[in-house]
C-alpha cells in the first residue's frame, strides 16, 4: 500500500560523493518523519540523518559535517547528500518514514525502503 523506493547507491572512492532518494508512493494521506538508516555487515541497522516535516534534523555524530539531508514534502521525497566519502560509510542505505495512509482511522506507521549499497574504497 505504501512503497519506498531508493536509489543513487553505488560504489565510490574515498572521498567522493554520492546522493540518495528516496520517493514515497501509494495510497498516502500524510508523511511525517523521514530519514535514513544504514546497516554495514555483523552490525545493528542505525540512523544515519533524520528530518521532521518542518525541517527539523538531526544526524549521526559520525556524519555531522559530511552529509546533508533535505526534503520535499510535495514529492514525498527524502535525500541524503553524502560528502567526504570515508570507507567506514559502506553499508547498506534504508529510507525510512512514518506515514500514515487514506484508509480510514488508520495511524502512522514506519515503512522501510528495500535498502540500496554504497561502497567506499579506500
Amino acid at each position: 500500500q505504501v512503497q519506498l523506493v531508493e536509489s543513487g547507491g553505488g560504489l565510490v572512492q574515498t572521498g567522493g560523493s554520492l546522493r540518495l532518494s528516496c520517493a514515497a508512493s501509494g495510497s498516502i494521506f500524510s508523511v511525517a518523519d523521514m530519514g535514513w538508516y544504514r546497516q554495514a555487515p555483523g552490525k545493528q541497522r542505525e540512523l544515519v540523518a533524520g528530518i521532521t516535516r518542518g525541517d527539523i534534523t538531526t544526524y549521526d555524530d559520525s556524519v555531522k559535517g559530511r552529509f546533508t539531508i533535505s526534503r520535499d514534502n510535495a514529492k514525498m521525497a527524502v535525500y541524503l547528500q553524502m560528502n567526504s566519502l570515508k570507507p567506514e560509510d559502506t553499508a547498506v542505505y534504508y529510507c525510512h518514514s512514518v506515514v500514515v495512509t487514506m484508509t480510514p482511522g488508520d495511524q502512522y506507521r514506519n515503512y522501510w525502503g528495500q535498502g540500496t549499497q554504497v561502497t567506499v574504497s579506500s
